[in-house]
Parts: C-alpha cells; structure tokens; sequence
C-alpha cells in the first residue's frame, strides 16, 4: 500500500486529483458517506433491546433514530455554506471527527437521554460529511470523470442500504447494542487519517457565515420534518399542522433573506437555473417514490402475496444492489449522452418494474419477483448517478457546497415525504392500503421522468 502524497490545493486549473492520491480520496469520501448511511438505519433494529435496557417506552426510543435523522437535517445546508467559507476539506474532517467522538458517546451511554444527545452530536457530524460530500467529488475528479465519481457514491450509498439491516443483525447476534457505534471509532480514525494526507484544499470564500439563515433554516426543515411525520404517524394532526404552518412561514422569511446574499445558504440563486432547479425536483420526487416503493413493497409481498417475513426480506434487496451495480456504469455514461434522457429512461423502467410487481399472479415464483425488484432497481441506477452530475455540473465551482447540500437535502425530504405519505395513506385505507400505496410511486416517477425530460437538451454546462 503506497504512501498518499501531502495535500496540495486543488483547484479547477488541476482539474481534479491524479493517480494514487485519487484513489485514497476517493476511498476516504466513499468510507465517511457509508458510516453516515449505515448510522441513519442500523439503530432501528436495535430499538426493541433499547427499549428494555432503558425500561422505556417503544415509541420514546425511536427518538433515537429521530434525534440523528432531524440533526441531519436542519445541518445539511448551513454546513455546506460552511465549507465554501472555510473549505470543503476541514468541514468534511470536523465532521468526520465529531461523528466519530460522538459515536464512542453514543456506545458509552448509560440512559435513554444521554444516547439520544449523542445521537444528536453524530447527526451533526454525519452531516458535515454528508453536505459537502458531492462538492468534494468535483474537485476529486476530473471533469471529463465526473460522472464516474458520482456513480460510485450512488453505488457506495445503495449498499450501505441494503446491508444496514444485516450488519445490524450480525452485530447483534455476537455483541451488545453498544457495538453497533463502537465500530466506528476505529473505521472513523483510519477515515481521518486518510483524508489528512489526501482530501484536496479547495477555494474558499471570503464572505461571512450567515447565522441568522442558519436558524430560519433549521426551524424551516425542523418543523416541516416533524410535522409531516406527525401527521403520517397518527400524531396530533392539529399540532402537525401549525408546525407545517409554521415552517411555510420561516421558509418565506428565509427565502427572502436569501435574495440579498451573494453567496445564500439556500441556493436560491441556484435555483434560478432551471437545469439545477429540474434536477432538484426530479431527485426529490424520484427518492419519493423510492422510499413509498420500499415501506409498501414488505406487506404487499407478506399481505397479498403470502411470503414469509425472511422471504421478504431476501426479495428486498434486489433492488438496492441492482443499484449498487448499476450506478458506476450510468455514470460513466453520463459523461458520454444525455443525463435528462437516461434519467427519463431510468424512470420509465423503475414503473414499468412497479406495474409488473403489482399485476402479480397470486402464487408468483420468487424468481418472478425478483426480477421485477431488479428492474426497478436498473431504472432507479440510470437515473440516480446522472442527475447528481447534471446538478453539481449546473452549479459554477465556487458555488458547490450550495449544491452539494442541496443535492443531500433533496434526498431526504423525498424519503421523509414518500415515508409519511405511505403511513398517511395507511391510516386512511382499513382495507387495501397497500395496494394504493404502491400505486403511488408511479406519480412521483411520471413526474421524475418528465422533468428529468425538460432538461435533457444536453449535457448540463461545466460551472
């Protein structure tokens, strides 16, 4: 194993890292989005024991997974603004840091409150990785490589997903809740080291934080976040909705500061470009259907199908590592043709494979299922990686950190959204919920697939 070369700024004259110490930044980004990945599913399966060791209720432990998805949240966007102050590099390092402190936190916890505070911390840190994650990757790689690099985020994020639930189960099965965060403080210091001696210096700005953004931010996604899910999981739906009310008000407020900065931490200018603004809606909606596609898919399989819940569960992961092995290739294509024609595409399929699930006979072979989960997985691939490069491409250099918080916050408003939706939709149907539910994706993609359309005259312009 060679010796990574000490950093040198990166700059859009290098047009990207080179040989050896490519590869190392490349492991040492695709190391830090895997850790924030695994870390924002593998407590769930540990909420049960949770519950028991704490002597609490079933629905105060899952503050646990709450506290860091909501701490991720409300971050994404003020630490990518952040990182095109101070630099993409130490941001992504503070953040890799305090995740890893934190998860050594969260493995010593004695009570609920101190897990969940923690938690909280590991949020924070998951976050400043996560937020300039992509914008990191444009500087990673050469232009003319762009779409390579996002395809193997896409691939390292896809697996990250379809083996959170076994690795937790793994852990588990030999060792305490504890080590399902203990294992991050070695993975987390080798990540450190590594991206000391290989992550590039970028250019950074000479304007000021905007603090006063960064709380109309927080209270913007925080209140939207809670109240959708509170009216998705039969909470109290008035109080549900003064907090969507309440986040509709500070959006506008926050929106309207954003028109006077130069540099906005909601990329209000960004969104002015219409190749941006379609990318970002077509994520939002394609990752909507995604996460509506994948809480309906295990009772319509265990339900109306009659599987097992290990069936079900074997059957689920077809669709996440097509995407996995997918993705790299439909990056590299996204250099070559059209990223709004091959998300067009990709969209299309992920239906196709959605109507073929739902016209299945009522004793379908498992071979017949599978295939059909991998069929959307195909079209999910085709879509994912080019729309990442046409959204980071659309952005000009010293705007990425605008672009890539954009980018992670679009993901998870449309896997907050699609979750709620399904659960909604759930309480509303007594019978045959299910099969509404997985009607639902089919829109959310139609209207992927036609925006990904709208921006497909070319490749998106290099920023």
């Amino acid at each position: 194993m060679s010796t990574a070369p000490t950093p040198a700024p990166a700059t859009p004259e290098h047009d990207g890292l080179s040989g050896p110490r490519r590869s190392w930044a490349v492991v040492t980004v695709a190391l830090g989005l895997m850790m924030a990945v695994l870390d924002g599913s593998i407590a769930n399966l540990a909420l049960p024991t949770l519950a028991r060791e704490f002597q609490v209720s079933a629905s105060a432990s899952i503050w646990v997974v709450n506290a860091y998805q909501l701490a991720v949240t409300i971050s994404l966007l003020p630490l990518a603004a952040l990182g095109e102050i101070l630099g993409y590099r130490r941001v992504y390092l503070a953040g890799l840091t305090l995740f890893t402190a934190a998860s050594l936190a969260c493995a010593m916890s004695h009570s609920l409150e101190a897990l969940t505070a923690a938690r909280i911390a590991q949020g924070f840190g998951a976050a400043g990785m996560m937020s300039v994650n992509s914008a990191l990757v444009r500087f990673i790689y050469p232009r003319a490589l762009l779409g390579r690099g996002f395809g193997v985020n896409v691939m390292v994020g896809s697996v990250s997903s379809a083996t959170g639930p076994s690795l937790a189960a793994a852990i588990l099965s030999v060792a305490g809740w504890q080590w399902l965060f203990a294992v991050n403080v070695p993975v987390g210091l080798l990540v450190l080291l590594l991206g000391v001696r290989t992550l590039p210096d970028t250019p950074r700005g000479s304007h000021r934080f905007d603090w006063g953004s960064a709380a109309l931010n927080a209270l913007t996604f925080g209140l939207l976040i809670s109240g959708v899910d509170g009216i998705g999981h039969g909470g109290d739906r008035t109080m549900a909705a003064l907090m969507i009310l309440g986040s509709v008000v500070c959006g506008w407020f926050l929106a309207r500061r954003q028109l006077t900065r130069a540099s906005p931490l909601l990329p209000v200018d960004l969104l002015r470009r219409p190749v941006f603004a379609l990318s970002v809606a077509a994520s939002t909606c394609s990752f909507a259907a995604q996460a509506t596609a994948f809480v309906t898919l295990p009772f319509y399989l265990e339900q109306s199908i009659g599987l097992s819940r290990t069936q079900t569960g074997l059957l689920m992961t077809p669709w996440p590592l097509t995407v996995a092995l997918v993705a790299p290739l439909a990056g590299r294509l996204s250099d070559r043709f059209s990223p709004g024609r091959m998300g067009g595409l990709g969209q299309a399929l992920m239906v196709l494979g959605l109507v073929l699930l739902a016209l299945l006979p009522d004793s379908p072979a498992l071979w017949d299922i599978a295939w059909r989960m991998s069929l959307c997985g195909i079209g999910f691939g085709l879509f994912n990686s080019p729309n990442n490069r046409t959204m980071m491409a659309a952005a000009p250099a010293n705007r990425s950190g605008g672009a890539s918080g954009m980018q992670a916050t679009s993901r998870l408003l449309g896997q907050t959204l699609g979750t709620a939706l399904v659960a909604l939709l759930f309480g509303m149907h007594t019978t045959g919920g299910t099969h509404a539910a997985l009607a639902m994706p089919a829109g959310f993609l139609f209207l992927a697939a036609l925006l990904s359309v709208l921006r497909s005259g070319g490749r998106a312009p290099e920023g």
